[in-house]
């Protein structure tokens, strides 16, 4: 065995790169894979036919789109502030006291995928008296049922259904109306925003069922515009219901002593002028009645003071365009699935020559 060299040197130092000596290396890979030339091809036409077989499977889905805007109520006094500090670029909204609203910005998509409403949009009744649920339809579509009766929780194999009206379900029919609002939020319906400049926003469902997309897309919408409206608007409402609740027991009230103060007067008429405090009682019911109509005015006014300040609140809830039948198909085509296979596998083929290449 013969012993190293001693003037042998051992260097770490790295090529200089060139790119001339990169492109003839990418001219001797082309060199190289044109010898491969026939079964290049032939691999082509293998995923060209992979393609077309994987066109002839693919699923079919139908996406429905929602669009819709949410104009807020009378703002805040900051409102010209942050106008004029938004043409410079600033956002003091917040330091105004103005607000964007729980259904502005990023906070629609936590809305609209929320459990509460995607759960009562789900467990709404296709048909006025019906129990026949969106639930329902959706597991029928996807045929779930089928596989819901091999469940070790299910050991009767019963037909589980998601009746509507329902105010108490089983453990098991809440995990499994659970699975369905996740898949749902996770891969079948999305929220954005086509403009950020603008305050528009859309909604898309991608469902295997057409009619079942286009109907829990409308429902989320109806369902979060009744929330947003009732949310944005309570104080007021309970102020309002208040004072409309006060206004009538005063007027029922004001009414009787109307009628007290008329017959008090009445009796007035055969008095003997004798009697100084026979007066005495009818002046009493004029006073009260007096008092009552002071304070019904009062009422009347902050009752339509609330409701005018009522109707500013309220924000306006618009749908611009609604999914109508039919909805966009998605599936993929044959031309599409041919060029998609025969390019993708013809690349990794290429790909495997040169990793394995040999000098």
């Amino acid at each position: 065995m013969q012993a190293p060299e001693a003037n042998t040197k051992i260097t770490s130092e790295e090529e200089d790169f060139s790119f001339s000596k990169m492109f003839s290396n990418r001219r001797n890979d082309i060199k190289y894979l044109l010898r491969f030339k026939f079964r290049i091809l032939a691999v082509g036409l293998l995923g060209g036919l992979l393609g077309t077989c994987a066109a002839w499977f693919w699923p079919v889905t139908y996406t429905a789109k929602l669009t819709f805007v949410v104009e807020e109520g009378k703002s805040g006094g900051g409102g010209i502030l942050s106008s004029l500090a938004g043409q410079m670029g600033f956002d003091i909204g917040g330091l105004t006291g103005s607000s964007s609203g729980i259904l502005a910005g990023d906070n629609v998509l936590q809305l609209l995928t929320s459990q509460k409403m995607l759960k009562q949009t789900l467990l709404k009744p296709l048909d006025s008296g019906s129990n026949y649920t969106l639930a329902d339809k959706y597991a029928d579509a996807y045929k779930l049922r089928e596989k819901w009766l091999d469940l070790k929780e299910n050991p009767k194999g019963d037909k589980i259904m998601f009746p509507a009206g329902s105010k108490k379900y089983s453990r098991l029919q809440d995990s499994l109306l659970h699975e369905i609002m996740k898949t749902i939020t996770e891969k079948e319906i999305s929220i954005n925003k086509p403009d950020k400049k603008l305050s528009f926003f859309a909604l898309n469902a991608t469902m295997k069922n057409e009619q079942l997309a286009s109907l829990i897309c409308t429902g989320l919408i109806n369902e979060a515009s009744q929330f947003y409206t009732e949310t944005k608007t309570k104080r007021l409402r309970t102020n309002v219901d208040r004072l409309q609740t006060r206004a009538d027991s005063i007027g029922r009230l004001l009414n009787r002593k109307t009628y007290a103060a008329a017959g008090a007067n009445a009796v007035m008429l055969d008095a003997n002028p004798a009697f100084t405090t026979i007066g005495v009682g009818a002046e009493l019911q004029e006073r009260d009645k007096r008092v009552l109509q002071t304070i019904y005015s009062e009422i009347i006014k902050n009752l339509e003071v609330s409701r005018t300040m009522l109707m500013q609140e309220t924000p306006t809830f618009q749908v611009v365009d609604e999914p109508e039948l039919p909805l966009k198909k998605n599936k993929l085509k044959f031309p599409s699935g041919i060029v998609l296979g025969s390019f993708l596998l013809s690349v990794f083929y290429c790909l495997y020559l040169l990793t394995f290449k040999k000098d």
